[in-house]
C-alpha cells in the first residue's frame, strides 16, 4: 500500500457521568420552563430518543443557567482538560502509538473558549514534543469531526507522520435562563445536548479503516437555520424546525455522488454512522437514503445512550460499529450543522 492510504488506527472516548432523561426532567427542568411550556416540554423530553446523557455538570447538582459566560468559560477549562486527555491517552494506546510518534493535535470544539487553547494545555499535560504542529476547529458544531478528520488526514499525507484529533464539547454548561417567554428552540436543545469527548489517531497505512474521501454541501441560503450565539449567559442555540425539510434536499445527492466517486452505492455500505441530531434528523436520513431499521440502529443506540453531543457523536457511533462482532467493511458516516452543512466521509475496513 502507497503512502497515500490514512488509517484511522484508534479511538479512544471519554465520557463524564451520565443521568437519565426522565430524572432530568423530573428533577429540574419540570421546574426550568415556564408554565405555559410544560405540557409541550415534557412531550418533547420523552420524544427525543434520549434515554441517557452525560454531563460535567450536572443541572441536579448544580445550576449553571444564571451564571455569566466568564464563569462557565472557568469551569469549562477545569472540565474539558481531564476529560480530553482521556480521550486522547485512550485512542494513541489503541492505536499502539506513544505520544512521541504525534506530529500534528488537533482539537475540535465550540462549547468554551480558552486562550492558551486546550490544544496548548493538553500538549503540556500529554508531554507533546515542543515541534508537535496543533489545529484548532471552532464554531463548526455538531459537523466538527469530519472536516477535522479531512484536515488530518491530509497532514498524514502530506508529511507521513501520524496525527491525533480531538472533539471535546460541554454543552451542559449552556442552559439557558428559566424564560418568561415560550421558546421551543430552548426546549429542543436542553431535551437532545450531552456533553463527551472522542480522539481518533491517524497514521499512515496499517490496519484500521482507510479514509476514501471527505466531501461537504453547505447551504448558505439557510444560514439563520441553525446558530450558536455568545451571551452574556452562555451559549444560546438556535435551532429552527426546518433543518430536517433543508437535510432532505441534500443528503441523498451528498452520499450518492460520494459512492459514485469510488464505484460504489448504497447497497454496499455495511455501515452507517449518522449524526443523531435528532429523531426527525434520523427519520429524514431514513427515509431519503433508504435505510433500514438495522442500519439505523447504531445511530439510535448512541443517541438514546449519550444524546447528541455536538462533534464528538459521529466518533461515538464509529466507535459502536466498529466493535461489533464483525465490523463493517464499508462506512459512510454523515453529520450536520450550521451552514446549513452536510457532511459525509467514506471509511473502508484495511487488514494491512
Amino acid at each position: 500500500m502507497g503512502s497515500s492510504v490514512v488509517t484511522i488506527a484508534g479511538i479512544g472516548l471519554a465520557l463524564p457521568p451520565g443521568a437519565k432523561q426522565t430524572e432530568l426532567w423530573d428533577g429540574y427542568f419540570r421546574q426550568h420552563f415556564p408554565a405555559s411550556a410544560r405540557p409541550l416540554a415534557e412531550r418533547i423530553f420523552l420524544n427525543a430518543g434520549v434515554v441517557t446523557r452525560q454531563a460535567c455538570v450536572n443541572p441536579l447538582i448544580e445550576d449553571v443557567s444564571d451564571w455569566p459566560t466568564e464563569k462557565r468559560m472557568r469551569r469549562y477549562l477545569v472540565e474539558a482538560l481531564p476529560l480530553g486527555k482521556e480521550a486522547v491517552t485512550r485512542a494513541i494506546a489503541d492505536a499502539d502509538l506513544s505520544i512521541d510518534d504525534i506530529g500534528l493535535f488537533a482539537v475540535c470544539s465550540c462549547t468554551g473558549y480558552v486562550t492558551p487553547g486546550l490544544d496548548i494545555l493538553l500538549s503540556r499535560d500529554l508531554g507533546m514534543a515542543p515541534a508537535t504542529q496543533r489545529l484548532f476547529v471552532g464554531h463548526m458544531g455538531c459537523y466538527a469531526a469530519l472536516p477535522g478528520l479531512g484536515a488530518v488526514s491530509d497532514y498524514v499525507t502530506a508529511r507521513g507522520r501520524p496525527a491525533l484529533l480531538l472533539c471535546a464539547e460541554l454543552t451542559g454548561l449552556h442552559i439557558q435562563p428559566s424564560a418568561t417567554r415560550f421558546d421551543t428552540q430552548q426546549i429542543v436543545a436542553h431535551a437532545l445536548f450531552s456533553d463527551a469527548a472522542a480522539a481518533v489517531v491517524v497514521r499512515p497505512g496499517g490496519s484500521g479503516y482507510t479514509l476514501a474521501e471527505v466531501a461537504s454541501v453547505t447551504d448558505t441560503a439557510t444560514a439563520d437555520h441553525m446558530t450558536w450565539d455568545v451571551t452574556d449567559l452562555g451559549f444560546r442555540m438556535g435551532l429552527s424546525p426546518k433543518v430536517p425539510q433543508v437535510l432532505a434536499l441534500h443528503v441523498r445527492t451528498l452520499v450518492d455522488d460520494l459512492l459514485a466517486r469510488h464505484g460504489l452505492s448504497r447497497g454496499d455500505v455495511d455501515g452507517w454512522a449518522v449524526h443523531p441530531g435528532g429523531p426527525r434528523i434520523l427519520n429524514v436520513v431514513e427515509r431519503e437514503l433508504e435505510l433500514s431499521v438495522e442500519q439505523m440502529a447504531a445511530s439510535r443506540e448512541t443517541l438514546a445512550e449519550n444524546g447528541n453531543c455536538s462533534s464528538p457523536t459521529v466518533l461515538l457511533i464509529l466507535e459502536r460499529l466498529r466493535r461489533r462482532v464483525r465490523p463493517p467493511e464499508r462506512i459512510v458516516t454523515l453529520a450536520f450543522g450550521p451552514g446549513l452543512t452536510l457532511y459525509a466521509a467514506l471509511l473502508l475496513r484495511s487488514a494491512a
